[in-house]
Parts: C-alpha cells; sequence; structure tokens
C-alpha cells in the first residue's frame, strides 16, 4: 500500500529540493505540505495545509501522514531574535514531532545541523541539539536527524555568511579527507536524497547521518 508523505519547510533550500522527489516517488500516494506560505506547485499528489506553525494543533487531523519530513529552519539574522529562532527551530520542530507522532506516523526524518549539541556553548548549535534531545523522546518506529554541513543551492534570499563559508571550504576541500570529509559543503538536493533513501529503508530506531559533500 502506497504511503503518505507530510514536508514542513517546503519552501526552503532543502525542503525546495526533497518536494519533486517525494512527488516523484512511487512510494507515495500523497504530499501533504504544511507552512505558512503556499508552494507554486500543482499535483495530483499535493494537498497543502497554509497555517502559522504556532497554530498546528490546530491542523491536526490535516496532519496524518506515514514518514513525515521536517525540514524547518531560520537564522538568528534572519529570526531577529534568540526568541524567534528557538520559537522556529525548536518549538515548531518538536511540536510538529509530537502531533504526529501521536497520529501515528512511523518515521520522522528531519533536518538538524553539524556540531548540534545541547551543551554547545554556540547557540545555535544549542538549540539544534536541544531539539533532537526532544524529537528523540517522540515514540516513532524510526528516527532519521540529519546534521549537514554548509548547504549549496539558490536561496530565495542569500545569507552572506554561507557564501563566504562555502568560499572558504572551496579552498579547503583537498584537506577535508577522510574523518573531516563530514565538514565538506553539500547540496542541498543531496541532503533531500539522502532523506527519501532513509525513509525507504523502512527501519527501526534512531540514526544520525552526518553528510559531507563528495
Amino acid at each position: 500500500m502506497k504511503k503518505t508523505a507530510l514536508l514542513a519547510g517546503a519552501t526552503g533550500l532543502v525542503g525546495s529540493a526533497l518536494l519533486p522527489l517525494l512527488l516523484a516517488s512511487e512510494r507515495y500516494a500523497k504530499v501533504i505540505v504544511v507552512g505558512r506560505r503556499a508552494v507554486a506547485v500543482q499535483h495530483p499528489k499535493l494537498t497543502q495545509v497554509v497555517t502559522e506553525l504556532s497554530q498546528l494543533e490546530a491542523e491536526r487531523l490535516r496532519l496524518i501522514a506515514d514518514d513525515v519530513y521536517c525540514c524547518l529552519g531560520t537564522t538568528m539574522r534572519q529570526a531577529g531574535s534568540k526568541e524567534a529562532f528557538f520559537e522556529v527551530d525548536f518549538l515548531h520542530v518538536v511540536k510538529l514531532a509530537a502531533i504526529t507522532a501521536a497520529n501515528f506516523a512511523a518515521q520522522f526524518l528531519v533536518v538538524s545541523a553539524l556540531g548540534a549539541d545541547a551543551e554547545s556553548r554556540f547557540y545555535y548549535n544549542q538549540v539544534k541539539g536541544e531539539m533532537e534531545t526532544s524529537v528523540r523522546q517522540t515514540p516513532f518506529r524510526a528516527i532519521h536527524i540529519f546534521r549537514p554541513s554548509l548547504l549549496l543551492g539558490e536561496r530565495a534570499a542569500p545569507r552572506l555568511g554561507e557564501r563566504v563559508g562555502g568560499w572558504l571550504l572551496a579552498l579547503a576541500r583537498p584537506l577535508l579527507r577522510g574523518r573531516w570529509q563530514k565538514y565538506r559543503p553539500i547540496k542541498a538536493k543531496a541532503v533531500a536524497q539522502a532523506m527519501l533513501r532513509a525513509a525507504e529503508e523502512d527501519g527501526g530506531g534512531t540514526r544520525v547521518h552526518e553528510l559531507g559533500g563528495d
């Protein structure tokens, strides 16, 4: 029996790369996109739930799926404050996990960040680590946590820090081998492909995927 996928963060870098893969996949008969903006895509498989993420609870009955893909995320600069950043990268993610787990979803696949650590002295990595800790406590059959290195791709709003970081890492690329390879910049589409492959395995338990470019 074909399944239903739910995608949050479809307008972001990884989410926008993942959506066409889900729609093309024979695994899914239905793809639900939830977010505060509609995506400019039309497809017979696609259902859109347009809502503020703070109102997810009110949409519970429209968020029933087998595999849940969470690509939510922002930056401190975009969010404007620590509180706003925490709301997007922790509260909304954890709420989505809680709601869909209660709806008996089987798998939760979430984009985190390389260096995520609840004990980190860097606020960004700390929040990502706290998010991972909370998500791990939800009763999915399988939880996949993806920790990509610097993401490559065309954003609607380019991030100067990512451009500079990508340039520096490109210079260092020949040195990033072996256990350092995970720090190589990676294309958003490659992360999206890794997420779909992980879901298709239909395994169990919690896995952490640290992703760097080839």
